[in-house]
């Protein structure tokens, strides 16, 4: 799905299928999208992200969503990356319809769905779950959000969107000291490095949440695209950083160095690291 795609003409809002992984509904102008895995942070697995495409589709094909809102489940997580646990399971991050693990595709569209996308952090963002915040247009944190990459911690990494654009965002030495050091910031630091635009106490996140969505649909709805491809357009060409990097994450969590992140997460102990890697 590119940038030039457009909605259909049909005013008919589409059919909204059973989703096991996440939550949808429409409120007022506004499409809400919930990671609904609760028991794993919020985790995404190779499901959670087909779901989140069809999701965002969606919104971009209801001619009555002017906005979207991503959040999580409960008040522990926002989302906390890719599931771990199952990849220590099995090797991948499970099955899907298509037989590919899409974040690459995911991460795509919530920059190019022509409509502004509200992050409601409601917990801990980490890892890809810190991605996927930062790709957001908007940020609004809970006062108990916790935001910060994971990655080197478990043998994994973003060397797209998820470090080339957080640069544009808070600069290159804060983009380099949250993924060489894997630290947790709680929402004031995120909003005083401009990774959130406002935080709020975890009762009114989704209130505020509502209300910036509710302001967005009083604008021209064309205008809002124009304006978010033009944003986009000083940093689209981080895409192809964006496909190496999946292409490059495919080889690395296969390698024992990768395994052995993954291993450690899930057996709950200290990786080493050192010992299984290949390249200098």
């Amino acid at each position: 799905m590119t940038g030039q795609t457009t909605a259909p003409s049909s005013t008919t809002a589409p059919a909204v299928p059973a989703f096991e992984d996440i939550l949808y509904e429409r409120r007022n102008a506004a499409a809400i999208i919930t990671i609904n895995r609760p028991e794993r942070y919020n985790a995404f697995r190779g499901k959670t992200v087909e779901e989140l495409i069809k999701a965002f589709r969606l919104a971009w094909a209801d001619h009555g969503v002017q906005a979207v809102i991503l959040t999580g489940t409960g008040e522990k997580a926002f989302c906390t990356g890719g599931d771990v646990k199952q990849r220590a399971e099995t090797g991948d991050y499970g099955p899907t319809e298509s037989g590919m693990f899409e974040i690459g595709n995911l991460h795509k569209l919530i920059r190019d769905i022509p409509k502004p996308v509200i992050a409601a952090v409601n917990g801990v963002a980490v890892g890809g779950g810190h991605v996927l915040h930062v790709l957001c247009d908007l940020t609004i944190a809970s006062s108990t959000a916790r935001f910060g990459q994971a990655g080197p911690r478990v043998g994994s990494f973003d060397a797209g969107f998820g470090s080339a654009y957080l640069a544009r965002v808070v600069g290159e030495k804060r983009a380099r000291e949250i993924w060489y050091l894997c630290r947790q910031y709680d929402a004031a630091t995120a909003e005083r490095w401009g990774l959130a635009n406002t935080v709020v106490e975890p009762e009114r996140l989704m209130d505020e949440a509502m209300a910036w969505a509710d302001e967005i649909a009083a604008k021209s709805p064309t205008a809002l695209r124009f304006l978010k491809q033009s944003f986009n357009a000083d940093t689209d060409h981080q895409a192809g950083l964006s496909n190496l990097a999946m292409s490059a994450l495919d080889l690395f969590v296969a390698s024992p160095e990768g395994a052995e992140g993954a291993a450690a997460f899930a057996e709950k102990r200290t990786p080493d690291f050192a010992s299984k890697v290949q390249y200098h």
